[in-house]
């Protein structure tokens, strides 16, 4: 009965870590991926991986383990298929949103860089990580993530100038160009 009562402490802490980080997660898998339904698959498939290895991450940091499957499988899936790019985009609809439109400027953007860029780029803006953690994660060295997320900077200014120019501005004043009178 012991035994058991283990077996159920370990199934509810893993229980209780999806449920607290599932979300955080998916917006993290969507952002290497750039596609909902492939970032469902990727996350679940993350998850299924923790699960055969919880008894020995749990005591570590299990999100940072999800993290690394994550990355690391979004870069092999692009490999494997990636001379076959099947989406149906929706007609962009107009906004006067500027967080919207800028928004989906990188969106577009970040389509544009190769999988480990993008990765670089998540691990070390989106979530917050220093150049060695997202070297651990990525497995890869500290020079290649300097090196990759130059860039991936640098190709996004190339992209999208337009991600640039907004980021010396206030938040209120995103939404239009200041208009020049003769």
């Amino acid at each position: 009965m012991a035994r058991m009562r283990t077996a159920d402490d370990g199934r509810d802490a893993y229980v209780a870590f999806v449920a607290s980080h599932q979300h955080r997660l998916l917006r993290a898998a969507y952002l290497v991926c750039g596609n909902r339904h492939q970032a469902e698959d990727l996350l679940q498939d993350a998850l299924l991986k923790l699960a055969l290895r919880w008894p020995s991450v749990r005591e570590g940091d299990p999100a940072a383990y999800v993290r690394a499957i994550l990355y690391r499988d979004a870069v092999s899936w692009w490999r494997r298929r990636r001379r076959e790019w099947l989406s149906a985009y929706p007609p962009e609809r107009e906004t006067r949103d500027a967080d919207g439109v800028l928004r989906l400027a990188l969106h577009d953007a970040l389509g544009q860089l190769p999988p480990r860029q993008r990765a670089v780029l998540v691990l070390r803006y989106f979530e917050d990580m220093t150049e060695a953690a997202t070297a651990e994660a990525l497995g890869v060295t500290v020079g290649t993530v300097k090196s990759q997320c130059h860039a991936a900077l640098r190709r996004l200014r190339e992209v999208a100038p337009e991600l640039g120019r907004a980021e010396g501005r206030l938040d209120g004043d995103l939404a239009t160009e200041p208009e020049v009178t003769q």
